[in-house]
């Protein structure tokens, strides 16, 4: 018998692998499918939970050795790779300020993993990491949960969170096969360790595949299949288009005015946003831009958008678009990721994409949503170590975001001046960078949008298989 455990862990995930196809395509080529979920079963629609069996995991707090452990891994890769920007910027930016006793230990990690970062000696830490929780009571939970259940396969839907590392150990140690989905793109490039050593990988792109196989060097090339993602399945799903009438009527739109629409980043790197957002209703205001508009502002699914309160009330005209998420559980140490989305929201945020002339954002994965519809893009960044703004310009040496730069697939605002003459220079002509747009996203996405979810489970199925 065949059967997928997908561990799915937050509200993303559950957009992804949920309210896709996913499911539907899992249960062609599975007997059974088990979701272990870090979202409440309450989080799941009724009938999903009638077909499909769904099991709460446990939260696991990490003890001190175990944290010392999983610390010690993630900077020893980021010092291993840290000629790429973006992990040399995460290593700066990690860096302990207080002189508390957890950063003074933080701070002998970094002293030690400057000198020793081998992938063996990560790879080694990684084992006294799982040494560390082995005797848990929840690892132990987690043995036998899969003791019980048996699936043939666990698939992970993102490979980063710390948390989830004794449920691998747990599959691990029962010699089920298991894979991971990379979840972003900026994952591999910039970020930290994975929780820990899966036996496949599902990826992106060829960039993506790339990437994996030259960050993690102990993966081989046929651990890694190429499928695309279905973070944008949705786009081409029918139950989430909308009719132009019902969105103009909706966010009472004027059919004579240009839409612009600034998404928002959330407010730990968004900072910006209420200056940009300023800037934007000021040139509406003044004239400045010489074209009739209207600004929609999407704030971030991540917060609530008590932080925009002044602009609201400074800008009455703003037409705002909060993200319906809905938070399924209270007082969780990560309360973001206890949000799930409404297919309501994914309707207005596909409605957005479809029929708005131009979108703006701080170097965000948005770009590449409005690319999907071939719409301009602008990315603002005011802010740099002199002026006294959040330091964003540091983001354009990234290495996932200098590959956008460079494909001139979009502008760069690193002013107000820039800012209202690309806004002006993308309103007239907005199908002047089309061919850099569809480059990037070949680049990006290597598969098309349509059958996503197939070639993902019918790959989990042929994995599965191989056992």
């Amino acid at each position: 018998m065949k059967k997928l455990g997908i561990v799915i862990t937050d509200g993303v995930g559950f957009r992804n692998f949920v309210m896709s196809d996913f499911l539907t395509e899992a249960r062609l080529q599975f007997d059974a499918i088990i979701i272990y979920s870090g979202l409440p079963i309450s989080a799941y629609p009724a009938d999903l939970q009638s077909t499909s069996t769904i099991k709460e995991l446990d939260v696991f707090v990490e003890d001190k050795w175990t944290w010392f452990f999983r610390k010690w891994k993630e900077l020893a890769h980021l010092q291993h790779y840290k000629s790429f920007y973006g992990m040399k910027d995460n290593l700066k930016s990690g860096y302990p300020k207080t002189i508390s006793a957890r950063s003074l230990l933080v701070k002998i990690i970094y002293f030690f993993t400057q000198r020793v970062h081998s992938s063996a000696s990560i790879l080694f830490v990684e084992k006294l990491q799982f040494l560390s929780f082995s005797k848990h009571r929840i690892a132990k939970g987690y043995l036998r949960l899969l003791q019980e259940d048996q699936p043939t396969h666990v698939f992970f839907t993102h490979q980063r969170p710390s948390y989830l590392a004794p449920f691998l150990y747990a599959a691990i140690q029962s010699q089920i096969p298991v894979s991971s989905f990379i979840f972003s793109w900026d994952n591999l490039a910039s970020k930290g360790r994975m929780l820990g050593t899966f036996d496949y990988f599902l990826v992106w792109s060829d960039l993506m595949k790339k990437e994996l196989l030259y960050f993690y060097p102990n993966v081989k090339e046929e651990q890694v299949r190429v499928v695309g993602t279905p973070q944008f399945e949705p786009y081409v799903m029918d139950k989430y288009k909308t009719e132009k009438q019902d969105f103009y009527a909706k966010f009472n739109l004027k059919e004579s005015q240009k839409i612009i629409c600034f998404s928002c980043a959330d407010a730990s790197i968004g900072a910006n946003d209420p200056v940009v957002i300023r800037t934007i209703a000021n040139a509406m205001r003044e004239n400045k831009i010489g074209i009739p508009c209207q600004l929609v502002v999407r704030t971030s699914p991540a917060e609530e958008s008590e932080r925009f309160a002044a602009i609201q009330k400074e800008f009455p005209e703003i037409i705002w678009n909060t993200p319906k998420w809905i938070l399924t559980r209270e007082n969780h140490a990560e309360s973001w990721s206890q949000r799930i989305p409404s297919e309501e929201d994914i309707m207005d945020l596909r409605s957005l994409l479809e029929y708005v002339d131009l979108n703006i954002n701080m170097c965000s994965t948005m770009s590449l949503d409005f690319m999907l519809f071939d719409k301009p893009v602008i990315n603002t960044v005011f802010g740099n170590p002199e002026n006294g703004l959040y330091d964003d310009q540091r983001f354009l040496g990234y290495d996932h975001f200098k590959k956008v730069v460079e494909s001139q697939s979009v502008t760069i605002a690193k002013n107000p001046t820039e800012l209202i003459d690309q806004i002006k220079e993308a309103l007239i002509n907005p199908l002047a960078r089309t061919k850099e747009r569809k480059a990037m996203i070949d680049l990006q996405i290597s598969k098309k949008l349509n059958r996503t979810s197939q070639r993902i489970a019918t790959t989990l199925s042929q994995w599965n298989d191989r056992k």
